[in-house]
């Protein structure tokens, strides 16, 4: 009995020697650890590393920044099954356990030393969240000891709700997809809350081998961990028997759902991605923004299909340059042609494809397109494939298919139908007996390629800057140079209606005559003398400045510019905040000889359309935190007469219907009080602005841009533009609300063609998207100002009409009228008149 007793005492003494060395030891390791292990509080603090996200003002998404897809979600969001799921998996005494699960440590340590690694870790969720959110991946001792040091720490000041929240939001589930919101989109696109019993226990599967239980990578695997998952569940009466056989018999429907934007607009997205990393640096694309821009969808999308649409109209009128590849005969008799497709890429709606087989007899080709397989090429798509020579040149119009295509060349098509859906019988299952239309069903595609020219599309809203849509070139994704903003071009005449705001700010009017006649100019730096000529190369002598403008005769530009003054015109252009560092000091500048970008343009035009006053566009209109909370939002923006920098602001309050000048009552406005405003100078003279918008309008109805009478529209104003060559041409129309300006050439200058104008080029899209941006929206004409009249002049003589002669109605500011007809009997024997309208006349 007392050798028992002895024994006993032995295994006593040692227990306790082992649990106080067990505890002396875990001490040790507290007191060394505990000082470098971060505050519970910084779990509160930490920002997901959430993708940047950029909306259209109507809440469409154009694009998605960043390397992992995360949709923080709070734990209400979360549906009690699929939370049950995820404990089932990976910890299902979590609400039990204090942070810590000892048995599963103790199997861990086991592992540990008999393997000298840990293979099964034995982590709880709050481990989990302890080491997601603050610790390394490393599988050692230490970071293991710290893991259920924080651990504790986290159960002692979180509520478990709080802490599965955190960990359904950190946890990696594949695909980039990180939370389980994220998943939820990629694997089974459909919000948490839409998720059946089967897609949960998937979801719930991933966490401890995204890679292994994959449903994408391994759908068998996937599939066995799933079952699993289901059976815990059941076993843990967390679903009833009968919900556990419906699950396990449910298919697998995961599929690959990437973000899908929602508008095509790259080079918009672009732009909002640059201006956000200046902004915040690389935390742009991590910490959860949201970015709502001024661009509207449709009209953004309009604007990115109508410019794509008339690059390809212009690249057809002058042929087709040939196949983009060649495969040879013995890849061609292999039948696999998926990899030798690899080797030319999609180019938007361009699907790259191979010609298999060429049927003159049944008028027709036949192609493998790249993912969509064998297609039937019909010869009326090719018909307009006359071959390229020169951009002035084509060769004759196809007969047949061997005329375009031979077998084995690589060419891009666009996919104009697909194949009917198979009829379904009346228990939803493919029927037997299709109808016949129904059989066979061959893809159809048309002969396509890929433009060289170039293009621009920027609409401004004339009274605040915002962008209303912008693209930058045919495709992102072939270039990424966005000319919208980037390339600086020569305006040619879309410059004049600078030139003709100078003159009539300068005294000059409509009525004021010039002489359409031939001119020379030596130069002792050029070779030869410089010869202007209209594009017409005709001359229409004396001219009144209105019809001047609406005919771009660039002979009476030219003399215009030279009686207003160079210096005085770039001086002017300044206060017109139009950039003068690349314009010419000469003559030439009154032929748009200078370069502007298709943006400064637009800006130019928007203060045009706005009546005179001040433009700066802007793209962002407001940007929220991964909380929702808005940190930022563009000023409003405020047009201002007179008396800007006073208490005494005088501001012009403009709607489409009514546009006056705050009476004594406005409050005033200022930078103090109202800080989130942006407060609009005037520029120009609102009357000389109205005459010019006068004149621009007659551009449309009976000039140059009569091609845009087709909106039906009586409020549009606009000037075309070519410069020499034709190698840029331009069209920047408005009205008083909307300006908007589109380019069209090449990257590397060069001839568009001696048949292609401004006004066959650019107008076309020009007025395809306008069709859309005025679709429904009220005529807006800028509102007449103050010191206005209307007089009936002889248009020969720009003077008042005597009784009984022809004449039309001219406007003018008052003081720059004609003078009365008895003034002018008075100044008769040839004294009447003003010696420079003769000289404009005769030279």
């Amino acid at each position: 009995m007392s050798h028992l007793l002895r024994t006993s005492r032995l295994f006593a003494w040692l227990f306790l020697t082992g649990m106080s060395v067990a505890v002396i030891l875990g001490s040790g390791f507290y007191l060394y650890l505990r000082p470098g292990l971060p505050p519970v509080e910084q779990l509160l603090e930490i920002k997901l590393q959430t993708p940047l996200r950029v909306y259209s003002k109507d809440n469409r998404l154009i694009a998605e920044f960043g390397e992992k897809r995360r949709a923080p979600i709070t734990i209400e969001q979360i549906p009690t099954v699929q939370l049950q799921a995820f404990l089932a998996a990976e910890d299902s005494r979590f609400y039990e356990h204090f942070g810590v699960d000892i048995k599963g440590l103790v199997r861990a340590a086991i592992e540990l030393v008999s393997t000298g690694s840990i293979q099964s870790g034995g982590s709880t969720i709050t481990m989990q969240v302890a080491k997601n959110y603050f610790l390394s991946r490393d599988r050692t001792f230490i970071r293991k000891f710290n893991e259920i040091l924080l651990a504790v720490q986290i159960e002692r000041e979180l509520e478990k709700s709080r802490i599965l929240e955190l960990y359904l939001n950190k946890i990696y589930l594949g695909n980039r997809a990180y939370g389980i919101a994220a998943a939820a989109q990629v694997y089974y696109n459909k919000p948490v809350s839409e998720l059946s019993l089967a897609q949960m226990a998937m979801l719930a599967g991933l966490p401890k081998a995204p890679s292994a239980y994959n449903p994408l990578a391994n759908p068998q695997r996937a599939m066995q961990r799933r079952d699993w998952i289901l059976g815990r569940m059941k076993e843990l009466q967390y679903i009833t028997p009968d919900a556990y056989d419906l699950a396990i018999q449910a298919p697998l429907t995961a599929t690959y759902n990437a973000t899908e934007a929602e508008v095509d607009a790259d080079y918009v997205a672009e732009m909002a991605r640059a201006e956000m990393v200046r902004r915040f640096g690389e935390e742009a694309y991590t910490d959860g923004y949201t970015v709502t821009l001024t661009v509207d969808s449709k009209e953004q999308q309009t604007a990115t299909d109508a410019l794509r649409d008339g690059l390809e109209a212009y690249d057809r009128r002058h042929g087709f340059r040939g196949a983009i590849g060649k495969i040879d005969d013995e890849t061609l008799a292999d039948g696999d042609l998926s990899g030798a497709m690899l080797n030319y890429p999609r180019i938007e709606s361009l699907m790259p494809a191979v010609i298999t087989a060429v049927n003159d007899k049944d008028n027709e080709a036949r192609a493998y397109v790249r993912r969509f397989g064998s297609a039937v090429m019909p010869f009326e798509s090719m018909q307009w494939a006359r071959r390229y020579k020169t951009e002035n040149l084509t060769g004759p119009k196809p007969e047949k298919p061997s005329d375009v295509v031979n077998v084995g060349d690589v060419v891009y098509v666009r996919v104009e139908q697909l194949p009917k859906a198979p009829t379904l019988a009346e228990d939803g299952e493919p029927s037997e007996t299709p109808p016949a239309n129904d059989i066979d069903q061959p893809v159809i595609v048309s002969l396509m390629q890929a433009p060289k020219a170039e293009g621009a599309l920027i609409s401004l809203e004339a009274k605040t800057g915002a962008i209303q849509a912008l693209a930058g070139g045919y495709s992102f994704g072939q270039s990424k140079y966005n000319r919208a903003i980037q390339a600086k071009r020569q305006p040619g005449s879309t410059f004049k209606p600078f030139l003709y705001l100078t003159a009539l700010e300068s005294g000059m009017t409509p009525a004021t005559i010039y002489n359409d006649a031939p001119i020379v100019f030596d130069d002792s730096e050029l070779e030869t003398a410089w010869r202007p000529q209209n594009s017409s190369g005709q001359f229409y002598g004396p001219t009144p400045l209105r019809e001047a403008l609406y005919r771009s005769r660039n002979l009476v530009s030219i003399r215009l510019l030279r009686d207003l003054g160079i210096p005085n015109t770039l001086n002017y252009l300044k206060q017109l905040k139009v950039p003068t560092e690349n314009m010419p000091k000469d003559l030439s500048l009154s032929l748009g000889s200078g370069q502007l970008s298709p943006m400064e343009l637009a800006r130019g035009l928007a203060v045009i359309a706005n009546g005179g006053y001040d433009v700066e566009p802007y793209l962002i209109e407001s940007i929220t935190d991964v909380n929702g909370e808005e940190i930022y939002r563009a000023p409003t923006v405020l047009l201002c007469d007179r008396d800007c920098d006073t208490n005494d602001i005088e501001i012009k309050t403009e709607t489409a219907n009514d546009d006056a000048i705050a009476d004594e009552d406005t409050p005033a406005l200022t930078t103090e009080n109202t800080p989130e405003t942006r407060v609009m100078r005037r520029l120009a003279d609102e009357r000389s602005v109205y005459i010019l918008h006068s004149m621009l309008r007659d551009v449309v109805k009976r000039g140059t841009g009569r091609r845009a009478l087709a909106l039906g529209r009586d409020d549009i104003a606009g000037k075309t533009g070519t410069t020499n060559e034709q190698r840029d041409t331009w069209f920047a129309g408005f009205n008083h609300n909307i300006a908007t300006t589109v380019w069209v050439g090449f990257d590397q200058p060069a001839p568009l063609g001696r048949r292609e104008f401004g006004a066959s080029t650019a107008l076309p899209i020009w007025i395809d998207y306008m069709k859309v941006a005025l679709d429904g929206e009220p005529s807006a004409f800028m509102p007449r100002p103050n010191g206005i009249v209307n007089i009936r002049i002889n248009p020969e003589t720009g003077r008042r009409a005597r009784p009984g002669e022809d004449g039309s109605f001219e406007i003018f500011k008052e003081e720059d009228a004609p003078a009365p007809l008895a003034e002018e009997n008075e100044r008769s024997n040839g004294t009447h008149g003003n010696g420079d309208d003769l000289s404009r006349q005769i030279f």
